[in-house]
């Protein structure tokens, strides 16, 4: 059986594969949306590191980006076996203290999206915990983030 054409809302999505096993289950024998909380900052991780800016990088330059707000919608539900694929992009960053990501989580089997959700992110000071100005390796990172994302 070929795969279906996944129908993402960006192109050139940076992606993780998800096999959704019990412990992510829910009493109702859903995925948990704790689960889907969980697998969207793991990406968001995995993604930033990808553009070589981890948490190496911003510890070292006592800066980080963190989320200030989230939105899911959930459209489908998902259950213990499926395969998925959770896809992420940043959209948008203004490229001194806030971006934004967006996330689709897919069945990989059937396309259907199952979750769509966006995060809005702000540069603070490790030390202070206060709003900061982005270092020129967080730019650096959006920009190739957003290039990607076209």
């Amino acid at each position: 059986m070929n795969e279906p054409i996944i129908e993402w809302q960006w192109p050139n999505p940076f992606l993780n594969e998800i096999t959704v096993k019990s412990e992510h289950t829910d009493r109702l024998g859903h995925t948990n949306n704790v689960r889907y909380l969980e697998w969207l900052e793991g990406i968001a991780w995995n993604h930033i590191e990808a553009l070589g800016c981890g948490w190496d990088v911003k510890e070292s330059l006592g800066k980080a980006m963190v989320i200030i707000r989230t939105e899911i919608d959930y459209l489908s539900a998902s259950y213990e076996g499926d395969e998925l694929l959770l896809g992420t992009w940043v959209t948008s960053s203004d490229m001194r203290l806030q971006s934004t990501r967006h996330f689709q989580l897919v069945n990989r089997l059937t396309g259907k999206t199952i979750l769509k959700a966006k995060m809005d992110f702000a540069c603070i000071s490790l030390k202070t915990g206060r709003p900061s100005k982005m270092p020129e390796e967080f730019v650096v990172a959006h920009e190739k983030a957003l290039k990607a994302s076209l």
